[in-house]
């Protein structure tokens, strides 16, 4: 990230103003595959099983664990709201407010991902209850849900559409509907 953003310190980076900046591609890139990883690392502990239909595939002798069926959930999960999240902006003609959508974005999930590798050095580090934790981890997951959502829609960039029913269908089915198919495919 230092090499992308030209040796800008983290303050910079984090208050920089879409038009100032560059790179916003791969800096977005790099940050979602940072929260993926860690993600991962720290839902795959929590996994009951990997689907039998899943862990019947095998590649060269080799089958996933929970790490790697975690991790290629969320991988999909990922890119397909970003194609879907595309998709919509593109549909109800606000193309031009996708790449501020995506760079705001990345500050937050930016932020998230330092978060998460805390809590992956606590979790793993430090001696800790595993299942009275979880409860932790779902409460303060909800909270950045609901954070996100209130993040993007008082951002200063207005990156969500103008009007309040576009609004509501980005939040319901953007937001909303893929985190409970996720939750269904992790834990059920």
């Amino acid at each position: 990230m230092n090499v992308i953003e030209r040796g800008a310190a983290l303050q910079d980076f984090l208050l920089q103003k879409y038009f100032d900046s560059s790179n916003n591609l791969p800096n977005w890139l790099i940050v979602s595959c940072v929260t993926t990883l860690t993600l991962s690392v720290m839902a795959s502990q929590y996994i009951p099983i990997v689907p039998k239909y899943i862990a019947d595939l095998q590649v060269a002798g080799y089958q996933l664990n929970k790490f790697g069926y975690t991790f290629i959930v969320l991988v999909l999960f990922y890119f397909t709201k970003s194609v879907l999240s595309f998709l919509f902006y593109q549909s109800i003609g606000d193309g031009k407010k996708w790449p501020i959508f995506y760079f705001t974005a990345t500050k937050f999930y930016f932020i998230l991902s330092f978060l998460l590798i805390v809590l992956c050095v606590i979790h793993y580090y430090f001696p800790i209850d595993k299942n009275m934790i979880f409860i932790y981890y779902l409460l303060s997951f909800c909270f950045v849900f609901i954070f996100k959502i209130f993040f993007y829609f008082f951002h200063k960039n207005d990156i969500l559409p103008e009007k309040w029913y576009y609004k509501f269908l980005y939040i319901c089915t953007l937001q909303i509907i893929p985190l409970l198919m996720l939750w269904k495919l992790l834990f059920f």
